[in-house]
């Protein structure tokens, strides 16, 4: 974020974002033709990892449609799409909030800039809206350049897709990010899930036997991207942030055909409904986890019509193993709504939760623990609060201490943490649909593991033992914390719970057994990874004994953690062979020296 007290103009619409990023070195045109089928998202890797620009592919295949990707996939270009206004106002907000009570007159004083800028954010109708200057009725969705990213999608996503609906019974909207798989001109999957909100209209708009209308937008003002995106709780609006995002007022017009209003200054704008109790295989898809997400049924889009732009710019994103656009838009997302976690939940210090892992893998808190077990409950408030719900693994500490810092984290909470306490695992609850590690989809578990008060322990630094027969390579990649390279889970299903009673690791606190030490200690981005996205609590956690005390399950390390592959985990996603020798051939010419 910036530092500076620097204001930008408001960005109204995302070519007026190309010119900025193109005047800051930060937009790559490439015209030479492409294809949006695998060959796009390829290149669109390569740069990303580069930390290079986003691209504008100006020729694309199958479509007149221009493409551009990458737009948020570095901090300087989410700085030079929003500033520090946006973090400014909330900031301000909350400070202001904390001083309310009593009411006081030099607290109104202080409240008067807010206002003022409050008075910017909200909605705005016109008669002049860019997003409606051509129509298709029908809609022609096979003119639109959507991305196939890898050889195992089950077809075109759009990938950056605004999906707007409002509450049947008028309570509200959401506009949030689900993806779009095309099945033809007229008929798309919606992937809702139950626990976010345009799923949770639905299946109210069900309830009733009703279709749900629904406007796709692809495409628009930077702040109605990020928008889409944010972890909002439940009923608050969307489009409000968007507007406070932008620093103006959202522009929205009528649609003389009827349905939702729009917003103005979209790309593109596809009308249509998901008709009630209909369901259509969708997918695979190769998602933000870093796996292939397999093929389940999902509502169907049935659109009615489509608007776009004259010179409509169609924008997606690459989704895969991380880091990858959405970790830098995740990361910016947190940072903004961070201060606001105190006032939504009370206790609640710092959240961070973790892109390396995909986000929902991972998350870490700073709590008060003014009274025995405060820490607990304050985990119950997150494990309750909206997409937070979807954490699989959460660590929780009271110390002074930053816990997006992830080395030093661990290490303190490993040195405090009483294992016959400490350690909570809930079996047989939801899990995220995109995580395959529980025995079947939506359904597994999580853990809160405390690390709480004074140091208990000191943690070991080297390995000097020795490894059951089978296992190989250990590294100790953070103090307390030993990876162990075992045989493949096939093979040796039961090597994690024989490891834990093997008395040449007895000094260690915790022990990953997994398939590559050497790939899991890589790196931090690689080890966080390996760890959280490859076990399921109530299933991979082993300890070397194990005591039921007021039933609560109680361990003595080591305890080991079985980050394996396990046989029913979907497949790593990996570029294949033909797209790779297809991009080796052409990316040196496409793009410059400094970003390859």
């Amino acid at each position: 974020m910036r530092t500076d007290n620097t204001m930008p103009s408001p960005i109204l619409n995302l070519r007026d974002f190309l010119d900025i990023l193109k005047n800051n070195d930060q937009l790559l045109v490439i015209d030479s033709q492409v294809d949006p089928y695998l060959e796009i998202a390829e290149i669109h890797r390569r740069v990303i990892a580069r930390q290079g620009p986003a691209l504008l592919f100006t020729r694309v295949k199958g479509s007149s449609f221009p493409v551009v990707t990458n737009l948020f996939g570095t901090n300087r270009r989410l700085e030079l799409a929003f500033g520090n206004r946006p973090l400014d106002f909330v900031r301000r907000l909350v400070k202001l909030v904390d001083r309310l009570m009593p009411p006081k007159l030099s607290t109104i004083r202080q409240a008067w800039p807010l206002v003022t800028q409050g008075l910017k954010i909200g909605m705005k109708t016109v008669r002049q809206a860019p997003v409606m200057e051509c129509l298709q009725q029908p809609a022609r969705l096979g003119d639109l350049p959507l991305l196939t990213s890898w050889h195992s999608d089950g077809g075109a996503f759009v990938t950056l897709p605004l999906v707007y609906t409002e509450h049947p019974d008028g309570l509200g909207h959401n506009l949030g990010m689900y993806r779009i798989q095309r099945f033809d001109d007229t008929t798309t999957g919606i992937h809702w899930q139950i626990h976010k909100g345009g799923g949770f209209h639905y299946y109210v708009a069900e309830q009733h036997n009703q279709a749900l209308p629904m406007t796709l937008y692809i495409g628009g003002p930077p702040a109605l991207m990020l928008a889409a995106i944010a972890p909002l709780p439940e009923n608050i609006p969307e489009l409000m942030l968007a507007s406070l995002l932008q620093g103006k007022k959202l522009h929205m017009t009528d649609d003389p055909l009827g349905g939702h209003r729009l917003v103005a200054e979209a790309e593109f704008a596809v009308k249509g409904i998901v008709p009630p109790r209909i369901r259509h295989p969708e997918g695979p898809f190769g998602d933000h986890y870093g796996y292939n997400s397999l093929q389940h049924d999902y509502p169907i889009f049935q659109t009615s019509h489509l608007y776009h732009r004259k010179d409509a710019i169609y924008p997606a994103t690459v989704v895969g193993r991380p880091k990858q656009e959405d970790y830098f838009i995740g990361d910016f997302l947190q940072e903004l709504l961070s201060p606001l976690f105190p006032l939504v939940m009370s206790g609640v210090k710092q959240l961070k939760t973790f892109g390396e892992t995909g986000f929902h893998c991972l998350a870490a808190a700073r709590v008060a623990n003014r009274y025995p077990r405060e820490a607990f409950a304050s985990g119950l408030r997150i494990l309750g609060e909206g997409q937070l719900s979807l954490t699989k693994f959460l660590l929780l500490t009271d110390g002074s201490i930053d816990v997006a810092d992830f080395p030093k984290l661990w290490q303190y909470i490993l040195e405090r943490i009483n294992w016959n306490q400490d350690l909570f695992v809930f079996a047989n609850v939801s899990q995220d649909t995109l995580d395959y590690t529980g025995p079947s989809v939506n359904k597994g578990s999580k853990a809160m593991m405390l690390g709480l008060g004074a140091k208990r322990r000191e943690l070991p630094a080297e390995f000097s033992g020795s490894l059951l027969d089978g296992c190989s390579k250990a590294v100790c990649y953070l103090p307390g914390t030993l990876v162990v390279q075992g045989k493949p889970y096939a093979e040796a299903p039961k090597q994690a719970a024989e490891l834990a009673h093997f008395p040449g690791i007895k000094k260690w606190q915790v022990v990953l057994l997994v398939d590559s030490s050497a790939e899991a200690t890589s790196n931090l981005q690689e080890f966080l990874w390996t760890f959280f996205t490859r076990f399921e609590p109530a299933a991979d956690i082993h300890a070397a004994s194990e005591t039921t005390i007021r039933f609560h399950v109680g361990l003595t390390p080591p305890v080991i953690f079985d980050c394996r592959l396990k046989p029913w985990y979907t497949d790593v996603l990996e570029v294949d062979p033909a797209t790779k020798a297809l991009v080796d051939g052409k990316f040196n010419s496409m793009v410059p020296k400094r970003w390859r």
